[in-house]
């Protein structure tokens, strides 16, 4: 009888766990495999955190999708997303309007302001008269190397584009370069570290400009993929209005970053 029951449990179990996998749809999540914190950031272990993973893993709940992180370098995922070697990009990229040229977005799910940080010695504002003259680090293929072109372009030294953050991070602890400008959370993570803390503060937030800079962050999908998009875009709204966003949030910030007026990458 027992022997009868295990197997009845087996069984039951197997079709559950079939149930579960039949319902739940394997998408692949593009993201840089970079260090960007709070958004990302890497354990000792190898694995990846964060309030964008801990977001992302929330709305691929909701939405009954098994979502995979899969890595991929920040200038090739939109090229990677068109070519299908993944599904989505959830890796703090802004809508605009460059993008939706080649892919379609979803709703926003968070929306900060953009900043120029410098060293504190030197005491400049984050508008074209401060940037005269300087040299402006910026990671190559965002919203801010395209703002920083528009707005600072001839008016500063040189505009210096890297392939990560943390490059222009660390080129501005050296002295190699005299700003940079990116999202203001990421900025505000790297001014609380050490390094951070011993050379540069805040110096300011740049002008808004829709166009280059877009109403936020929302998630990528390949030109037509509806279907996806609004599994998305109903698991945002939903995460939001049943505390989940906020939960989670809670645990890196001290304030809803879901904005109104800014952007991020």
């Amino acid at each position: 009888m027992k022997t009868i029951f295990k197997m009845t449990f087996a069984a039951a179990a197997l079709t559950l766990a079939g149930a579960w996998s039949a319902s739940a749809e394997e998408i692949k999540v593009g993201f840089s495999p970079e260090a960007y914190p709070p958004f990302y950031s890497q354990d000792a272990s190898g694995k990846w955190g964060g309030w964008e993973v801990d977001i992302t893993m929330a709305i691929c709940a909701e939405a009954k999708l098994d979502c995979v992180l899969t890595p991929i370098p920040w200038d090739g995922l939109i090229p990677a997303l068109k070519s299908k070697k993944i599904d989505t990009i959830m890796n703090s990229m802004s809508i605009t309007a460059e993008r939706e040229k080649e892919i379609d977005f979803s709703d926003k799910y968070y929306n900060t302001p953009t900043a120029i940080i410098g060293p504190k010695d030197q005491k400049f504002d984050a508008t074209p008269d401060g940037v005269k003259g300087k040299i402006l680090g910026v990671q190559v293929s965002t919203v801010h190397a395209a703002y920083a072109k528009k707005h600072f372009g001839g008016i500063a030294a040189e505009i210096k584009e890297y392939q990560t953050q943390d490059e222009a991070n660390q080129d501005l602890v050296a002295g190699r370069i005299d700003a940079t400008q990116a999202d203001s959370i990421a900025l505000d993570a790297f001014l609380k570290s050490d390094e951070g803390k011993a050379c540069c503060d805040l110096k300011g937030y740049v002008a808004p400009d829709l166009e280059v800079l877009g109403p936020g962050v929302g998630a990528g999908v390949r030109k037509g993929d509806t279907e996806l998009k609004d599994k998305i875009n109903a698991a945002i709204k939903a995460v939001r209005a049943n505390g989940k966003y906020a939960e989670i949030t809670k645990k890196y910030f001290d304030f809803d970053i879901y904005g109104d007026d800014a952007q991020s990458n």
